[in-house]
């Protein structure tokens, strides 16, 4: 992805999004592996630390977000291949497809959405 913003820039961002109590974090051995970001029904992020894949806190995290809304609905990038299947995977199904003109990374992504049974 490109660089968009400075290191601080993306601090304070951060800090605005645990200030708005968006952010649940995972922690694994004493070290923070992870965090969903979430505003309402939206997911605006979810990431892992690459040693920390593969151990279900994804899908602990994601399960938690499931367990307090009927809806939820996300864009990851085209070329993220391992979040297309990932979501597949919990049931999001795709629901729009872009070049990335509407995105600040100009990337081609595609908007998930889930809603309960």
């Amino acid at each position: 992805m490109p660089k968009l913003y400075q290191r601080d820039e993306t601090v304070g961002f951060c800090g605005v999004m645990i200030a708005r109590g968006w952010v649940t974090v995972v922690v694994l051995g004493g070290q923070v592996a992870g965090f969903i970001a979430r505003d309402g029904q939206e997911i605006c992020s979810l990431y892992l630390a690459n040693a920390a894949q593969g151990q279900g806190l994804g899908t602990a995290l994601l399960a938690d977000a499931m367990g307090q809304s009927d809806r939820l609905e996300l864009w990851t990038f085209q070329r993220n291949t391992g979040a297309q299947r990932f979501y597949a995977r919990h049931g999001f199904v795709e629901a729009a497809r872009t070049d990335g003109a509407g995105n600040e990374e100009r990337l081609p992504d595609i908007r998930y959405e889930w809603r309960r049974s």
